[in-house]
């Protein structure tokens, strides 16, 4: 897991390492953020995480000192917008370094504290490689790059397949009392599935397609997802992997063609 978060922070950084100024100023796809506010926010919660897993103490003192959590995340982009990108990209490096030190000297058993309820180490990790990447997949839309898929989206996928309850509640609708079988094609032609085959909900497709949904970094209609049954076609269209208030999302046809 280690591993694969690593290759995933090397990845966007090789994709920032030399650009000029004015490509960290460059806005991204989410509404209100550049590339800069981008990697801010990695580098800030890489850091922010390193503390809950090696100093918890003083992560649950930050936690508890906080006000408003929501304005506490929106605020970090503007508290670093003057920093120059190799700066900013140094500053990410180091809080992933620091990431990674504390998780290597950690007890892979360890539950730890969080700004929701704690969780196993191992599913912050996931966690991360998830944050990591679909920020990344901002950064690389806002330089009209096309990454390459790797078999790291595996993870991504299974914190989307687990979310399903939390798409439904960060959108204040009762969770349905369904089970949706997801049948994804990974990258390199495996297959990867979760629930019940016979289930007359299913969402089937490209593994990607299926992570750039519910990170919400595309909109399910500019994908070749498949849905069968209501609550699946639902699901796809409000899906949200990551913990917070509903996502602004993408548009319909925003990355068509």
């Amino acid at each position: 897991m280690l591993t694969d978060l690593a290759a995933e922070h090397d990845a966007l950084a090789a994709l920032l390492a030399g650009r000029p100024d004015h490509d960290w100023s460059a806005p991204t796809p989410a509404p209100g953020w550049t590339v800069r506010d981008q990697i801010a926010h990695l580098a800030h919660f890489d850091g922010v995480t390193a503390l809950c897993v090696g100093e918890p103490e003083k992560f649950v003192a930050l936690r508890d000192s906080l006000e408003d959590l929501q304005s506490y995340v929106d605020g970090i982009g503007a508290a670093h917008a003057d920093r120059p990108g190799a700066q900013m990209l140094a500053w990410w490096n180091d809080e992933h370094r620091r990431l990674r030190a504390a998780a290597e000297a950690a007890d892979p058993a360890v539950r730890v504290p969080w700004f929701g309820p704690s969780m196993s180490l191992a599913s912050k990790l996931t966690a991360r490689i998830m944050e990591t990447w679909a920020h990344g997949q901002d950064v690389a839309d806002a330089f009209g790059v096309r990454r390459e898929a790797t078999a790291r989206l595996r993870h991504v996928a299974r914190i989307g397949v687990l979310a399903f309850p939390n798409s439904y509640r960060a959108q204040g609708r009762p969770v349905p009392d369904a089970e949706v079988h997801v049948a994804l094609t990974a990258p390199d032609g495996d297959h990867w599935t979760w629930g019940d085959p016979a289930s007359p909900n299913a969402v089937t497709g490209p593994a990607e397609d299926f992570c750039l949904v519910v990170t919400q970094r595309r909109h399910v209609a500019d994908t070749a997802l498949r849905t069968r049954g209501d609550i699946a076609g639902e699901w796809m269209r409000v899906a949200q992997a990551f913990a917070g208030p509903p996502g602004v999302g993408r548009r319909a046809g925003q990355f068509r063609g």
